[in-house]
């Protein structure tokens, strides 16, 4: 367009495109922070207080829950992301998501799977907690927990022990996984299925009794 203004040249974009072939110019292009930009946006993003205050202990079943995301770097150079929900009541992994796109949909897919286990009357009663990342501020997931009467509540800014339990269990998958000796997504997918149900139904946990999270949570019922 500036050569049609300029010089008065009209030149159609297949000829660039040779012209620009035959002497290997290179069209450099910035690509756009999609992810920059939803969290500048205040209409999409809201922060909210830390209700939870590091309040980790003495907690029944289905009271409050931990969320957070993790990177796993596996195989040569690729990468995946793990959403969990961790009920600080009973320590269990309730509701999980691994992807290849660290998206909105990765937090919301595990919200409604960690959701749809609770009646809506247990759903009334429940905090879910996390950091102030963009995928726990984004509208669509604090439309979800409004909906369902869920309270939210957040980490202070950069402070990341606020939520640590949900750390914790990053840190016990992440020691537990033989990540290098992975290149397929789908055999890292099994990998963690297979590891959260390990944690969830057999480790024994000093502070459940010496149980497994699943088996302290039908001891507590009892």
């Amino acid at each position: 367009m500036r050569i049609e203004t300029q010089y008065k040249i009209t030149m159609n974009l297949k000829r660039i495109a040779r012209i620009k072939n035959k002497f290997g110019l290179v069209t450099k292009i910035r690509r756009k922070n999609i992810y920059r930009k939803l969290s500048l946006t205040k209409q999409e993003h809201e922060t909210h207080p830390n209700f939870l205050n590091r309040h980790f202990k003495r907690l029944k079943a289905d009271e409050v829950y931990s969320t957070d995301i993790t990177q796993l770097n596996y195989g040569l150079g690729k990468k995946a992301y793990l959403a969990v929900f961790k009920d600080l009541g009973t320590k269990e992994i309730v509701a999980s998501n691994l992807s290849i796109r660290p998206d909105i949909q990765l937090v919301n897919t595990a919200l409604d799977i960690a959701v749809n286990k609770l009646s809506r009357n247990k759903r009334s009663k429940l905090m879910i907690h996390s950091d102030q990342g963009l995928h726990f501020t984004h509208f669509i997931y604090r439309r979800k927990l409004k909906e369902n009467g869920i309270v939210q509540s957040m980490s202070r800014k950069g402070n990341c022990i606020d939520n640590a339990p949900v750390e914790s269990f990053f840190g016990y998958i992440k020691d537990h996984l033989e990540l290098k000796d992975c290149n397929n997504f789908e055999k890292l997918k099994a990998m963690v299925t297979k590891e959260i149900d390990y944690y969830n139904y057999e480790r024994p946990q000093w502070g459940l009794k010496k149980m497994p999270p699943n088996m302290y949570r039908r001891h507590i019922r009892s």
